[in-house]
């Protein structure tokens, strides 16, 4: 039986999943600047340690309203070809080990922009794990 660590997070009410792989790190909420003109769903770009990061709203991405709350999103730091690439999310959950006979493909019940961008599912726990496609994701924001 073939496994996958998948790095977990939320947003808004979809829990959501990346392949550990593609994760180059997690961070605390960083200062951005922001950059006129561009596209409704990049919130900035942030100096990571010398390196210029794009910071994307997945939650805009996703085409979710924006948060409410004045809490910071998080930073899930991705590996994408060329260079890594910040998704901002709600909350960071845990790393999880899941089995392929537990995926599903995406069902009928999510729709909208979030349907095009989720891979399949995992049922964990009474949940939905939604699994995030990275370069569909990112190439809708091009």
């Amino acid at each position: 039986m073939s496994t996958q660590s998948l790095c977990t997070f939320r947003v808004d009410q979809l829990h959501l999943g990346v392949d550990v792989l593609q994760v180059q790190e997690v961070i605390r909420p960083q200062a951005m600047t922001r950059t006129p003109l561009a596209d409704a769903t990049v919130r900035g770009l942030m100096n990571l340690r010398g390196q210029i990061v794009t910071a994307f709203d997945l939650r805009r991405r996703l085409g979710l309203p924006d948060r409410t709350d004045d809490a910071p999103p998080m930073n899930v730091v991705v590996r994408t070809p060329d260079g890594p690439v910040s998704l901002l999310v709600d909350e960071i959950g845990d790393v999880l080990e899941v089995s392929q006979d537990q995926f599903e493909t995406t069902p009928d019940t999510l729709q909208g922009v979030a349907r095009e961008l989720i891979q399949g599912t995992y049922k964990m726990d009474g949940r939905l794990l939604l699994l995030l496609d990275i370069a569909r994701t990112l190439h809708r924001a091009a």
